[in-house]
């Protein structure tokens, strides 16, 4: 089976990619994995400790070909307040929660959860359903801190 123990951070590789490979952001949490592209290439992902695999990353295979990571858009909630200090007090809410939270464009996103999108409404927060990609903030206890933090230890 090909190897990939390399990743390519997204901006810091060229050209073309062979192929490209669809994650949602739980499968893109990886250490060592076997792994098949969009396309049908099976490789064994093996890398020294777990990352987040980001959207533009390239996984580096043995034979040379790299395999372009794509987030796969998944259910989220997208949040927003009334104005900067109402955004705020929320993110505080979500946070105080534990929540992996993406914070973009004046705007949070968010898993999809009928009780957390209930408890955002009781708080005046504006809350629609979406499908998007999901890259969530790091914590301050990560470690690891790829792509701006965005690390959570496990496979």
């Amino acid at each position: 089976m090909i190897e990939a123990g390399e990743i390519r951070e997204r901006g810091h590789w060229q050209g073309p990619a062979d192929d490209t490979i669809t994650l949602d952001e739980a499968q893109r949490h990886r250490r060592r994995m076997a792994m098949v592209s969009d396309g049908g290439i099976a490789f064994l992902l093996d890398l020294p400790e777990a990352r987040l695999l980001v959207e533009g990353d390239a996984i580096a295979l043995s034979d040379g070909r790299l395999v372009e990571v794509k987030a796969k858009p998944e259910p989220l909630l997208s949040v927003g307040g009334r104005d900067a200090d109402h955004l705020l007090q929320i993110v505080w809410q979500i946070g105080n929660r534990h929540l992996p939270c993406q914070i973009r464009d004046g705007r949070i996103l968010l898993r999809r959860d009928h009780v957390v999108a209930d408890m955002l409404k009781g708080l005046g927060a504006h809350v629609h359903e979406v499908e998007a990609a999901f890259d969530p903030v790091g914590g301050a206890y990560a470690g690891g801190h790829h792509h701006g933090g965005h690390h959570h230890g496990h496979d």
